[in-house]
């Protein structure tokens, strides 16, 4: 027994072992240092110095263990990283103290102690002391709450003396878990300012077990204002994959959809920025979001403007999604809510936000914020998910975001119209939903391809025109040969001054008379009887993109569109004969096409 050195052990080797044997451990050791200090025979002055630091850090020890007793939420990660660094230095201290007891002339000449090793263990005491010292700090700040003081601890024990990044994060960690409503927000803000600094802060955060906690902000609904601290946290946290993933490990995705449905407005915003983010860096989160039903409570909210008529169906919804946070306003006006709330002013500014132009405007700029995050939420739930598009064509979702692309404009309409790209995308590649969502009779599918191409038609702006041009793309197979109007907006872009806007208009123009599209002859006529020809001759001369699919749709419309004259005076024969030693030569499948077309318009008498 006198040689035995304290070590954990753990039956489960992959698990980390209980905190009650963490918290146990190192109490143990002080009892057995201050026994080796009784035994001591040699350096007798110096072993009763580390006995009396290690009876400092006992007291240390015990209270963190009284504390800990007392604690329905204990936050584990500092106190099983600052213990077992404590177990590590009073095992080096009991190693020493074992040394000094008398074992015979032999045993003391091999076992050579020196003062300078007195020294060195007294000094890693001081610094599991200053460790202690620290963790019963963040922990005692939380107890002080009814004072109004307390909060994050911002001083740094040694164990992080080279990260000190990492004692803050633990610092507001452990202000998440205190009973205290300010903690909590000043805590879950100061994770939000860190996580925003720095990818490295994102992921000391997710190591340190930051995201239940913040979670659980958004699970309790204590007040919007920690509610809105956390998902800001969140949303500044999950910008990847891995954090993304992270948050649906922890069952976030049933958290914010509760969250979403349940909240007074300027809640919802910030969980459909969450949402938003969460589904576009993590696949799992996408279909974990459609299994909650997000995506038809989306709509729903989405569509309540449009659809309803009735002001006093309107006006409910008004007071179901803000009568929360009109009547927290209210009660913070009468001074009611202080001691839960904090600060009477900011609570005002951040749960119902004022304007001198009055209520109206207030309301309708918020409307349009939540209809703009609700949108963006959509559109990253639809992005490269078929079964997510599906989903919102199965509801009002096609024609509710035609009918927001008609009214709205900026980032309001662009979430619309790159929502709709997304489910045109599904369109293409899953022919049950060409079938059913995009029927020719369908009034959803009419008023989609309206508005797509009224934009096509009347913006002039690329970041709208070219969403809109690949979304007719994606339902080249959908439109009849009678409705020729889809081809006049795409031929008159062809020339946009714009080369991006102009390559995805040949893009889409070959779509409509490529092989794959059964009415490919009746749409490349109409294509040359828009006079198409030249501007596509004009792309030949683009970059290597524009090049290849400009030449792709020539030689659609040579095969495909008929004898016509325009051919003969665009010399079209002699530009794809150039073409054959150019950038045809690059890819195989457009040579043999180029070479189809010669030999048909040679054959054609051209």
């Amino acid at each position: 027994m006198d040689r035995l050195i304290f070590q954990f052990h753990s039956t489960e080797p992959d698990q980390p072992p209980p905190i009650d044997q963490i918290l146990s451990h190192p109490i143990i050791l002080t009892d057995r240092i201050r026994l080796a200090v009784d035994d001591a025979k040699f350096y007798k002055l110096e072993c009763s110095d580390v006995g009396k630091h290690v009876d400092r850090l006992s007291h240390l020890l015990r209270s963190a263990v009284r504390l800990s007793d007392h604690s329905t939420t204990l936050y584990e990660r500092p106190v099983r990283r600052i213990f077992n660094d404590v177990v590590r230095n009073l095992n080096r201290a009991l190693t020493l103290l074992r040394k000094c007891r008398h074992r015979g002339l032999i045993r003391r000449f091999v076992s050579i102690v020196t003062a300078a090793d007195f020294r060195k263990v007294v000094n890693v005491i001081e610094a599991s002391i200053g460790d202690m010292k620290w963790l019963l700090s963040i922990f005692n700040s939380g107890e002080e709450s009814g004072t109004g003081d307390g909060g994050i601890v911002l001083t740094l024990p040694p164990i992080a003396s080279n990260d000190p990044i990492l004692a803050w994060i633990w610092s507001s960690i452990a202000s998440l878990h205190t009973n205290s409503l300010n903690f909590k927000i000043e805590a879950a803000r100061e994770l939000a300012t860190l996580a925003r600094d720095s990818d490295r802060n994102k992921t000391v955060i997710v190591e340190e077990l930051g995201i239940p906690p913040l979670l659980k902000l958004l699970k309790e609904e204590l007040s919007p204002e920690t509610q809105i601290a956390g998902a800001v946290a969140l949303f500044n946290l999950a910008n990847d994959k891995t954090r993304a993933r992270a948050v649906f490990n922890e069952h976030g995705v049933p958290i914010l959809a509760q969250a979403f449905r349940n909240s007074p407005i300027l809640v919802q915003i910030e969980i459909a920025k969450l949402i938003a983010r969460v589904a576009e860096h993590d696949s799992y989160s996408q279909e974990g979001f459609v299994r909650e039903n997000v995506i038809a409570t989306l709509v729903t909210l989405l569509s309540i403007n449009i659809f309803n008529d009735d002001r006093g169906k309107i006006n409910k919804f008004l007071r179901r999604s803000f009568g929360s946070a009109i009547e927290i306003n209210k009660q913070v006006e009468r001074g009611a809510v202080m001691s839960n709330f904090g600060n009477k002013k900011a609570l005002s500014s951040s749960v119902w936000p004022r304007n001198k132009s009055g209520s109206k405007t207030e309301t309708s700029q918020l409307i349009l914020e939540f209809n703009t995050n609700c949108s963006g939420a959509l559109w990253m739930l639809a992005k490269g998910n078929v079964a997510n598009c599906r989903r919102i064509t199965e509801t009002k979702g096609l024609l509710c975001l035609a009918k927001l692309i008609e009214k709205e404009r900026g980032e309001l309409q662009i979430n619309c119209l790159m929502t709709i790209m997304e489910i045109t995308s599904a369109a293409e590649s899953n022919p049950d939903i060409r079938r059913s969502a995009f029927k020719t009779n369908s009034l959803a599918s009419k008023a989609a391809a309206e508005q797509l191409l009224r934009l096509i038609d009347e913006s002039d702006n690329p970041v709208i025109m070219v969403p809109a041009i690949r979304s007719i793309g994606h339902l080249a197979r959908t439109f009849p040969a009678r409705q020729t109007h889809v081809i006049s907006p795409l031929v008159k872009q062809l020339g946009h001054v714009n080369p991006d806007v102009a390559t995805e208009s040949v893009i889409t123009l070959g779509k409509f008379t490529c092989p794959d599209n059964f009415l490919r002859a009746e749409h490349s006529k109409t294509v040359v009887d828009f006079e198409g020809v030249k501007p596509v001759m004009k792309l030949l001369m683009g970059d290597e993109r524009t090049q290849y699919h400009a030449l792709s749709l020539l030689c659609y419309l040579a095969l495909h569109a008929g004898k016509n004259e325009q051919f003969q005076q665009a010399r079209v024969l002699t530009a794809l004969e150039g073409a054959d030693k150019s950038v045809a030569n690059q890819y195989s499948e457009l040579k043999d096409l180029v070479v189809k077309a010669v030999h048909h318009l040679n054959i054609s008498g051209y």
